[in-house]
């Protein structure tokens, strides 16, 4: 067997070229890894692993608007043997017990140093979940007792879909462009974000609005 052969095959989901380009030579410098294929937009990973047949995923939470939380639940029910390292801008505290749920077996914040990477794809190749000391701590106390008065204790509230919502907001995609993106009616996305303003004690569309483009953006 080559030496190509006998190295974990790693599929890179990521939208953003330059970013995505840097992973890929990162990846490619390991003695037991190697990059298989890449894409940018989510219609096109299912595709990409039934052809490049990958051993693991690299996956970037929010992929143009698309709802990582859903699309991880997506990908695990189709392909359940495939293990999930998800790649995020936003914080670790909200979003990587989702992820988990959601079927990922790891989750790596893209503010982390490369080796934490390289070292996360390995932990899920051989089975075992990844997150980091910071988050694994928070998860310990939380099943011991619910922290309060967290700075993410609003957006920590919102639904799976509410918080898919909250990010497409963001995006900048309207009401009546999200409802069909999402197979829901004009009246469901207006009823979520009614409740997603409730949740983070918002008192208009306006700050709604400028609140989801911060979390977009990743400053909370």
């Amino acid at each position: 067997m080559s030496a190509a052969h006998s190295k974990a095959r790693v599929l890179i989901v990521e939208d953003h070229p330059i970013f995505r380009e840097g992973l890929a030579q990162l990846i490619n410098r390991q003695k037991d890894l190697i990059t298989c294929g890449e894409c940018a937009e989510a219609r096109e990973i299912a595709a990409a692993i039934e052809t490049h047949k990958p051993d693991v995923l690299l996956l970037d939470l929010m992929l143009n608007g698309a709802g990582g939380i859903d699309l991880i639940k997506q990908l695990h029910a189709l392909f359940p043997q495939l293990p999930i390292l998800v790649l995020s801008m936003h914080d670790e505290s909200v979003f990587a017990a989702r992820a988990l749920r959601a079927g990922a077996l790891g989750y790596v914040m893209k503010q982390e140093a490369s080796d934490h990477v390289i070292s996360a794809l390995r932990t899920i190749l051989a089975g075992e979940l990844h997150v980091s000391r910071k988050i694994g701590i928070a998860l310990m106390q939380k099943a011991i007792a619910t922290p309060e008065n967290s700075p993410h204790d609003g957006i920590a509230k919102l639904s799976d879909r509410e918080l898919h919502v909250f990010e497409l907001i963001g995006a900048g995609v309207s009401t009546r462009e999200m409802a069909p993106r999402l197979g829901i009616s004009v009246k469901t996305v207006e009823t979520h974000r009614e409740n997603i303003k409730h949740k983070l004690e918002l008192t208009s569309g306006a700050e709604l609005i400028t609140r989801a483009q911060s979390w977009v953006r990743g400053n909370g």
